[in-house]
Order: C-alpha cells, then sequence, then structure tokens
C-alpha cells in the first residue's frame, strides 16, 4: 500500500480528483467505482471544476457505487443515487445509462444483489475511490464481513448509523440496512483510491497501517491488494507516526 500524506481535506480532494482525471484521459472509457458521504464530495467538486476549466470528458465513462440505502428511491434526498447527481453527475457529461447505483427499492433484494455483483464482474472497474468507516468499514462492509463476500444486504452497525446520521433529520430515520459491493467485489478493481480526512479517523487508519489482516477490521482486506494508494492529511495520520518518515508527500 502506497500512502501519501497531505496537509489537509482541500489537498486530499484535489489530489485524488487528479489521479481519477489521469485515469479517464489515459482511458476515456474508464469504468470508474465511486463512493459517497462527506469524504469524496471534495473530491466530486474539484472533477467538476476541472471539466468546466479543461474541457474534461466523461462521455465514455461508466461509474458503478459501491452501495444504496434499502427503502429509499432514487429521488429520495437521502439516497445516494441522489447524491451522485447533486455532487458529480448533473455537473459533467456522463450519460445517465453509464451510471449504475444499487436499486433500494428493488421488489427483491437479494436478485438485485446477484445482478449487481455480476455488472461489477463483468465489465469490471478500473479505478475504485473509497473511504474508511471510523470501524473500519468499506463499502458498508461491517466488522466480521468475510473477505470473500460478494453484492449482499447488510444491517448497518450503530456506530455507522450514527455516523450518518448527520445527514438525516434524526438518527432514527437512518435506514437501518444497505445494498453494498463486497469485499471480494471491492478488492477486483484494477486500482484502489482510500481517502481519510481528520482526527475521527486517526484510530482506524493506526489499525489499517499496523493491525492484522481480519475480517474484524474490513479495510484491512486492501492490504492483499497489489495497487492501492491511500491519501490522508496530518490529522488522519496521526496515529501512525512510524510510517510518516517514509510517506510520499502530496504535491
Amino acid at each position: 500500500m502506497k500512502v501519501v500524506a497531505v496537509r489537509d481535506y482541500q489537498e486530499m480532494s484535489d489530489l485524488a480528483a487528479k489521479y481519477i482525471i489521469q485515469q479517464v484521459k489515459k482511458k476515456p472509457s474508464s469504468v470508474l467505482g465511486l463512493a459517497t458521504g462527506s469524504t469524496p464530495k471534495g473530491t466530486y467538486q474539484k472533477l467538476i471544476e476541472d471539466a468546466e476549466k479543461n474541457g474534461t470528458s466523461y462521455a465514455q465513462v461508466r461509474t458503478i457505487n459501491l452501495d444504496e440505502y434499502v427503502g429509499l428511491g432514487q429521488d429520495h434526498p437521502q439516497s445516494y443515487r441522489y447524491f451522485m447527481k447533486a455532487n458529480l453527475f448533473n455537473h459533467i457529461d456522463i450519460l445517465k445509462k453509464n451510471t449504475y447505483v444499487p436499486n433500494g427499492k428493488a421488489f427483491n433484494l437479494d436478485e438485485e444483489c446477484q445482478c449487481y455483483e455480476q455488472l461489477v464482474r463483468s465489465i469490471g472497474v478500473d479505478l475504485q475511490l473509497l473511504g474508511i468507516g471510523v470501524n473500519g468499514h468499506i463499502g458498508f462492509n461491517e466488522p466480521g464481513t468475510p473477505f470473500h463476500s460478494s453484492t449482499h444486504i447488510v444491517k448497518l452497525a450503530d456506530s455507522t448509523r450514527k455516523a450518518n446520521s448527520r445527514f438525516f433529520e434524526t438518527v432514527e430515520e437512518v435506514p437501518k440496512s444497505a445494498i453494498t459491493m463486497g469485499i471480494d467485489s471491492i478488492l477486483q478493481s484494477k486500482e484502489i483510491v482510500l481517502l481519510a480526512s481528520g482526527s475521527k479517523k486517526a484510530d482506524a487508519l493506526q489499525k489499517l497501517v499496523s493491525g492484522k489482516t481480519e475480517d474484524k477490521f474490513p479495510a484491512s482486506a486492501l492490504k492483499l491488494h497489489p495497487n492501492v494508494t491511500l491519501i490522508a492529511d496530518y490529522e488522519a495520520l496521526a496515529k501512525v507516526p512510524q510510517v510518516v518518515g517514509s510517506i510520499v508527500e502530496g504535491k
């Protein structure tokens, strides 16, 4: 795992966007794996700014999102389809038919999981953008999720629901389950860029860098992948001083 230290959230977002832009310019028909939440929001804003300023095109790009809340339709303000439209898709020239997000209101959720997994495997992800939860979750794969897992329904941990409650009126409104790409699904990506910012992620990064590779800490599975870059700011890396000396500085 390559670790890149940056000063703050803005520099993290800028560097992550550069990775994505470089991938799209290298391969205009790239498949991008995308994440939601506050961590990648700044990255998406940088992509929009670049598209407006430099004309980077996403007309041939396809995107696959990691997850979606069960029970929320695509027009619900807190659904991840809505998030992606508001924070990226509506502002670049990507075709709606080329953007994939699990259907949280599918009549048969098990069938939806199977179909989504087939999609992930069939088109392949060139670059996967990830965040990391305070409990080490990636996507919505909570502690204890087997590394061999494929797209599945997951019951969200209380800590995850509490962390996501900032986007809802109350924690009670946060859905209790979600569809998520499995850990093995994520590891199929050719390249993974993991983002982390702020002191709240310091414990998680300490476990990721220095801890064991075990399903109790889902993000540790990333150590099994040959091409992972962690971009994190100094606050997030505060508890891994033994690594800081060998870190490549962000530009």
